[in-house]
């Protein structure tokens, strides 16, 4: 069969064959893969870069999907962390890690974005519980997991949903997909108009971490009304960095709770058990999909080449 396959973590992987794997677990199905999207998640995998890596050479990359089972199933696949991953025309899943999709789903839109949309979804539904009416900042609005966050929040019962982000064009899309007020961290006085805006959210949803992170904190500690009121931070990425400096001020001054929601925070069951409701969601076509499905066969000059802002690749092998 043919597969991307990484042999080296400063290459983008090559379109080779390889031996097509066998199913051997009790829980096991080999599936026909059908599309897998290229996230960053999977980019850091290749790369070597992500909490998880190992350094086991060579590896097939993709950590989800949409294949077809031997019976005929569409599913939505999520595979651990092997050298085994979905950018191939098959591949092993485990049945458990997996939730059957109607037939007529849109397997590109399916595979591009049950990833992106899947960190704030589980935050939301299982780190923290939103509740309904409460306020919440998406910092990092502007990529395509923060874009999904703004309308996952609202969908889930927020009532007020504030956009923070660096990209102009794509923060002036946000109204139209839920956000309330869209704030852009580019200009000077970012974090002051920032402070002022979400004084008073109750969740934080951050992608960014690192300098904006401790601006950010800064400012909604120092304008809150109610300090004793809790403000739930729940760090998903680190796009802007991997440490912050965080003042014990900040931590005794206001009822700030800061947690991370990622592998290892959540259960791979608590995972699982939120994908059918996820896809079904996505399905139903309540949440903004930009997919840009591709042949595996170009995989190498497509890695890292440039894609307009909120467009997800998908390979279909």
């Amino acid at each position: 069969m043919h597969a991307a396959v990484v042999r080296c973590f400063d290459r983008p992987p090559r379109y080779e064959t390889v031996e097509t794997p066998e199913a051997g677990g009790e829980h096991e199905l080999l599936v026909d893969v059908l599309a897998a999207g290229l996230h960053p998640r999977v980019r850091s995998t290749a790369d070597g870069s992500h909490y998880t890596s190992g350094d086991e050479l060579p590896l097939i990359p993709g950590i989800d999907g949409v294949g077809c089972t031997p019976d005929g199933d569409l599913v939505y696949f999520v595979l651990p962390d092997s050298t085994l991953g979905a950018m191939a025309e098959r591949t092993v899943i485990d049945r458990r890690r997996s939730v059957v999709l109607p037939a007529d789903s849109d397997v590109a839109a399916t595979a591009a974005a049950m990833n992106p949309a899947m960190s704030s979804w589980i935050a939301l539904r299982t780190r923290i519980a939103i509740g309904p009416g409460q306020r919440v900042l998406v910092l990092g609005a502007t990529g395509n997991a923060g874009q999904m966050a703004v309308e996952i929040a609202k969908r889930l019962g927020a009532s007020h949903v504030i956009a923070a982000g660096r990209n102009a064009e794509r923060l002036a899309a946000l109204g139209d997909l839920g956000a309330d007020v869209t704030i852009s961290l580019a200009r000077e006085d970012a974090y002051d108009v920032l402070g002022e805006a979400a004084a008073d959210v109750d969740i934080v949803i951050d992608y960014l971490w690192g300098t904006p992170a401790e601006h950010a904190i800064r400012a909604l500690v120092t304008h809150r009304h109610d300090r004793s009121r809790p403000l739930d931070w729940v760090q998903i990425g680190s796009v802007a960095g991997p440490d912050i400096t965080l003042p014990s001020a900040a931590l005794r001054a206001a009822n700030l709770r800061i947690m991370g929601s990622g592998q290892g925070s959540v259960t791979t069951a608590a995972i699982v058990a939120e994908l059918p409701a996820l896809a079904a969601e996505i399905t139903a076509g309540t949440l903004t999909v930009d997919a840009a499905p591709l042949p595996l066969s170009q995989v190498e000059t497509a890695w890292n080449a440039p894609t307009e802002p909120g467009r997800r690749i998908v390979f279909a092998p």
